[in-house]
Formats: structure tokens, C-alpha cells, sequence
């Protein structure tokens, strides 16, 4: 039997969900819209125009680029020749986006307008780099001079070559963003994401019938794969956009009458504070999904007050296990709030200490997974994959508690633990804390140099618009409720916190900022 009768990969689902419902809407970016059966064809189409430029299959293809139509054709275009996707964070300077280029072996760089200057500087710093594909952008905009342009690309009569593909090739390469010296490159299977897109549907209800907002960047695998790609599988109504600001959030939110939502914290906390911000122009949207990182448990119980008719859900994971791991649906969000829930359908997961043992409840261990969903391993890694996999589990970093019903409460990330005179700091019960005082917008705990803690607990805070607060009544409160030693030693006030596009606090850069302060 030759293996392309069981073959399933990305840009099966893609035909398929095409069959099902060719006359649906699949995309709506900017002014463009296309129905499924429009998004197939053009997949086919500039997938040809790719190979005719020497694009074959296993060859990586570098995005980097803001969310697009474009981005999501070439997303599908990749996958159906057989190439690999790699997704590059376009928050990076120009050394760390060619670290990647040259880490991976691309040959191709797609881009678009506003990004082209970074792309072309990029490339230039020793890469293999040798030709550019221009992709729109949801606002109107002009091909970039020397780059391929993708409406030509698209327009490709080619037939599409043969192409020798299996569920088990490679279909992406994602650069985890951790603190690390060098970004490792997670090495993602089509089986891999197929099997996590089926947890997704399973356990976060995507589903046929929603109507879902794409907003946070592409090149992150929680929008891409938790949400989109699930979203096209089920056959959902897509509308994406590149600028996840509340005022314009919102407005599509209302325009649209968007059904499903995914933001990190940062971004439901911007909406909750926007003076636009009105629950009867989200009355269409029914599920809300948060992820990323921690969500305040105050926060919470405000989005659970002002916004009644949205069913929320925690999804927890990270870029190797492709990423969903975990997840806290609706039922449970006030009955266990700040848990990243239980394990999803297609993951087994334990909390175990250093000897692979699994913790006694409420004792913090390291987070541990088996899936399908998993990554084959670190590009061009060996050591570093032998070590995530060391015991046959995948070790996730993240340091948690597990209750008597199995859910778990991620604590801290290994490395965020603060150590302070002898005595371990969970930078997230300090943060919870903190949150507790209504003055509080945002707020990130750190541990700072000092020389009679070793690590000072410390606590940088934005305050809400027309407050005020002070060091002395942050300190107080914490004393009041806390052990001393968990306490701040010193707090900072800001206007704001820095975030990846992802939403992701950047604790790094705050410890690297404020260590000449401490």
C-alpha cells in the first residue's frame, strides 16, 4: 500500500476541511477574504510558485513577518511541498534573527514591508540566505523591490511536483525564546502538531462553528497551532490581524461579532483597563482562552464580573510538546483559580522531584511529560535534547504543585525561583499578593544581586491609571499576609513592563535593568 493513502499531514487537513465546506469563509485579514475553497487553491498554487523558485521538500523556510493572509497561505504552501516552516520572532535585533537563519540552514526569507529592512539586515550577517519572498500585509501594501513578490508567487499554473511527504517529516522548526544563551530550535512533526491540534479541539472546544479573532503574533506556536491551525482543521471562520492593541481588538471584537478569543494576561488586563471597553460590544463572544503565562487570580474573578457570558480556559504548555500540555476549562476557573489544570487528551504529565519521583500534594516539583505532541529532539542539539529527555520524560523547566485531584499550579520557572537568604521564593505567590492591593495594574517579582540576601525579592509595579502607592504600603501589605522573608526588599514603580509580542513578561530584561539599582 503506498503510504500517501494514510497519509496525514497539514496540508491534508487543509484539502479536506476544503471538501467539507468549500463555500465557508476561511480568512478575513484587512480587506481580504477567502473562502476555504479559495484558501486551498491558492495553497496549491503558491505552493508551485515556491517550488519553481527552488524550494523543495526539508528545505527550511524562515517567516518573519507580522500576521498576515499571507503568512497563513504560506504557512499551508510550506507544509504541502514538504518544506519546513521556521517562524522567527520579529521582536529580535538583527544578530539574534541571523543567529537563526544561519542555525537552521535557510535559504529563504520571507517577510513583509515593515519588516524587510530587519530581514535584509539579517541576512547579510554571514547567512546562506539567498533569495526574499515578499508577503502582504493586512493594511494595503507595496512588494518590496528585489523580493519575490507573493501575488506572483500565487499566480503560479504549475503543476505541483510530486511530493514524497509522511506524517512523521518534518513540518516546522519553532526557536524557543527562553533565557538561554542560544535559542534551541524545537523540531515539530506533522504527527506531532496534528495529534496536539486534536487535544485542542477535544479539550479547548474549538469548534466548526466559531467565529475566532487571531491576534497574537503567528511565529508563536500558541496562536498558530493551539488556535489556528485547530481553526482550520474544524473548519472555524478566521479573522486575523497584526495589531493586538485593545482600542482595535475591541472594535474587530464588535465588528465582527468574534466568538472565540486567545490573549496572555497582559493583553485581557489592556482590554479590562481600555476606556472602550463595554461587555455589551463583546456580547457574541462566548470562549475565551488565556495561556502563556500566569494569570492573576484577581484578575480572574474581574474578568469572570465583567464579562459573565465568557467561558474562560487556562491552556498551559511551551514550543517542544508543539504546545499544549495542560488545560483548566470553565467549570474549574474560580473552583481552582491560578491552576494550570490537568493533563490534556493526547498528554500524560507528573510533577516529580529530582530522583523522577512523583511529589507528595502541595510539594513543588518539575513538570514532566509523555505525548505525541513531543518534538523529535533540538536542531543540531544533541546534548540539550538528552538532557530535556533525560528518565524517557520530557522535562519542562516549570517547577508546580499537584493537589489531590491531579491539577497542578505552576509556581515558577526553575530559573525564576528566587533564592533569598537561605530561603526559596516563588516569584508568583509574591506577584499574587501583590495583585491583592486595588491600586496594582500589572506587577513582576524578581530577585535582585544583594549582599546580605544574596537574592533580594523584588518587585517592579505598574499602577493604575489616577493611583497612587508607595514602597512602604507594598512592603506593609506583603508583611502583613506573608512571611517576611517572601516579602519585597525593595519595589519599583514603572510605566510599564516589558513583554515579548507573545504577552510574555521579560523578567530577564527586568533583572539586567534594575540590577545597577539594587
Amino acid at each position: 500500500m503506498h503510504p500517501i493513502v494514510r497519509r496525514q499531514t497539514l496540508s491534508d487537513v487543509l484539502r479536506r476541511t476544503a471538501l467539507r465546506v468549500p463555500t465557508k469563509m476561511a480568512i478575513r485579514c484587512g480587506q481580504t477574504e477567502w473562502t476555504y475553497a479559495q484558501f486551498d487553491a491558492l495553497v496549491t498554487r503558491l505552493a508551485a510558485g515556491l517550488a519553481r523558485h527552488g524550494i523543495h521538500t526539508a528545505d527550511r523556510v524562515a517567516v518573519l513577518a507580522r500576521n498576515s493572509h499571507g503568512f497563513a497561505a504560506l504557512r499551508f504552501a510550506l507544509a504541502r511541498l514538504g518544506a519546513v516552516l521556521v517562524p522567527i520572532n520579529f521582536m529580535l535585533k538583527a544578530e539574534e534573527v541571523a543567529y537563526i537563519l544561519r542555525h537552521a540552514g535557510a535559504k529563504t526569507l520571507a517577510t513583509d514591508s515593515g519588516l524587510s529592512e530587519l530581514a535584509r539586515a539579517a541576512a547579510a550577517l554571514d547567512t546562506q540566505v539567498q533569495q526574499f519572498i515578499w508577503l502582504p500585509s493586512e493594511d494595503p501594501s507595496q512588494a518590496t523591490a528585489g523580493m519575490l513578490a507573493f501575488d506572483d508567487l500565487a499566480a503560479c499554473t504549475d503543476a505541483l511536483p510530486d511530493v514524497s511527504l509522511a506524517s512523521s517529516d518534518l513540518a516546522q522548526i519553532v526557536y524557543t525564546s527562553g533565557t538561554e544563551s542560544t535559542p534551541k530550535g524545537a523540531m515539530l512533526t506533522h504527527d506531532a502538531v496534528l495529534w496536539q491540534y486534536v487535544s485542542c479541539v477535544v479539550d479547548a472546544e474549538i469548534a466548526a462553528d466559531d467565529l475566532a479573532l487571531h491576534a497574537l503574533p503567528l511565529y508563536h506556536c500558541a496562536q498558530l497551532d493551539v488556535f489556528f491551525g485547530p481553526a482550520i482543521f474544524v473548519g472555524s471562520s478566521n479573522v486575523i490581524t497584526s495589531k493586538p492593541v485593545p482600542d482595535h481588538l475591541l472594535s474587530l471584537m464588535e465588528t465582527y461579532k468574534i466568538s472565540s478569543f486567545f490573549a496572555p494576561p497582559t493583553v485581557w488586563i489592556a482590554l479590562l483597563r481600555s476606556p472602550l471597553f463595554d461587555a455589551a460590544k463583546l456580547q457574541h463572544l462566548a470562549k475565551g482562552y488565556y495561556g502563556a503565562s500566569i494569570m492573576p487570580v484577581e484578575v480572574l474573578r474581574e474578568l469572570a464580573t465583567r464579562l459573565p457570558s465568557v467561558r474562560l480556559w487556562n491552556l498551559y504548555g511551551q514550543t517542544e510538546i508543539a504546545p499544549l500540555a495542560t488545560m483548566l476549562g470553565p467549570d474549574d476557573q474560580l473552583r481552582k483559580p491560578g491552576s494550570c489544570g490537568r493533563a490534556v487528551l493526547n498528554v500524560e504529565t507528573r510533577v516529580v522531584d529530582d530522583q523522577m519521583r512523583d511529589v507528595a500534594p502541595g510539594e513543588v516539583g518539575e513538570i514532566v511529560h509523555r505525548s505525541p505532541h513531543l518534538m523529535l529532539g533540538y536542531f543540531h542539539d544533541d546534548e540539550r535534547t538528552r538532557s530535556a529527555f533525560e528518565g524517557d520524560w520530557f522535562h519542562s523547566g516549570d517547577l508546580a504543585t499537584i493537589d489531590e485531584e491531579g491539577f497542578i499550579t505552576v509556581v515558577d520557572r526553575k530559573k525564576d525561583m528566587i533564592k533569598t537568604g537561605g530561603e526559596n521564593v516563588a516569584s508568583r505567590e509574591v506577584e499574587e499578593m501583590i495583585y491583592r492591593l486595588p491600586q496594582v495594574s500589572e506587577v513582576a517579582v524578581i530577585g535582585l544581586p544583594d549582599a546580605k540576601w544574596v537574592e533580594a525579592v523584588s518587585a517592579v509595579i505598574v499602577v493604575k491609571a489616577g493611583q497612587t502607592l508607595t514602597e512602604q504600603e507594598v512592603i506593609a501589605h506583603c508583611n502583613t499576609h506573608m512571611a517576611s522573608f517572601k516579602s519585597p526588599k525593595r519595589v519599583f514603580f514603572t510605566d510599564a513592563l516589558p513583554k515579548n509580542p507573545s504577552g510574555k513578561l521579560l523578567k530577564r530584561e527586568l533583572r539586567l535593568g534594575y540590577a545597577a539599582q539594587a
